[in-house]
C-alpha cells in the first residue's frame, strides 16, 4: 500500500521538486498565503514550464513523491503511469504524494499558463527555499477565472490586500516625489544664491 500522508509537509513536497530541477510558479491558495492571505491551505498548487525537459523531470519528481491521482473515495489516490507527453495532454492534476496534495495546472484559469505567469513571479523564500511565487495581481486574476466558491469566498480580502499594497505604493511614490522637487527645489535655490 502507498505512503497516505499524515499531515500535509509543503517543505519536503517542494524541495523534492527544486532536486529535480523542476522549473514552475507556485499559485492557488499558498501562493495567496505567502502574500498575506489569513485563509489556510491544505495543498500544493503549481504551474509547470511545459517543455518536454521540464515535464520529463516533473515526472521523475512525481515517481520519487509517489504521486496518485487523487479521489474521493479511495484515499490512498489512485496509480496513474505518466512522462512528458501525458503530463502536457493534462491541463489540470490533482494528485496525493508522500508529503500531501499536489495540484498541477498547465494553464490556470484566467491565465496563459507558466510563460505569463513567470513574467511578474518573484523569487521568495518560504518553508526554508527560495521559490517563484505568482504575484498577487496574478493570484486574483487566476481566482477571478476560476470563480469556484472557495475562490469567490478568498477573493474579497486579496482584493484588498491587492489594492492596499496599490495604495502604499501610490503614497510611497508621492513621498518620493515630494522629497526629490525640494531636494531639485533646494539646489535651485543655492545656485540663485550664488549668482547675487
Amino acid at each position: 500500500m502507498p505512503d497516505v500522508p499524515s499531515e500535509f509537509a509543503p517543505a519536503p513536497l517542494l524541495a523534492t521538486l527544486l532536486e529535480h530541477r523542476v522549473r514552475f510558479v507556485l499559485i492557488g491558495g499558498m501562493a495567496a498565503v505567502a502574500h498575506g492571505s489569513p485563509f489556510p491551505t491544505e495543498d500544493i498548487d503549481i504551474t509547470p514550464e511545459a517543455s518536454v525537459a521540464n515535464l520529463s523531470r516533473l515526472s521523475a519528481a512525481l515517481d520519487a513523491l509517489a504521486a496518485r491521482v487523487r479521489t474521493e473515495s479511495v484515499p490512498e489516490g489512485l496509480p496513474f503511469t505518466h512522462d512528458a507527453e501525458s503530463l502536457a495532454a493534462s491541463d489540470m492534476l490533482n494528485l496525493t504524494t508522500r508529503y500531501g496534495d499536489l495540484d498541477i495546472s498547465i494553464t490556470p484559469s484566467g491565465t496563459a499558463g507558466f510563460a505569463d505567469l513567470i513574467t511578474d513571479a518573484r523569487d521568495t523564500t518560504a518553508f526554508g527555499l527560495v521559490l517563484p511565487i505568482a504575484s498577487l495581481a496574478d493570484v486574483v486574476r487566476s481566482k477571478q477565472a476560476a470563480n469556484r466558491p472557495k475562490d469567490q469566498r478568498v477573493l474579497p480580502v486579496l482584493r484588498e490586500i491587492l489594492a492596499s499594497r496599490f495604495r502604499h505604493d501610490v503614497a510611497a511614490e508621492v513621498a518620493d516625489g515630494s522629497e526629490t522637487s525640494s531636494h531639485e527645489e533646494g539646489r535651485t535655490r543655492s545656485r540663485s544664491d550664488l549668482h547675487h
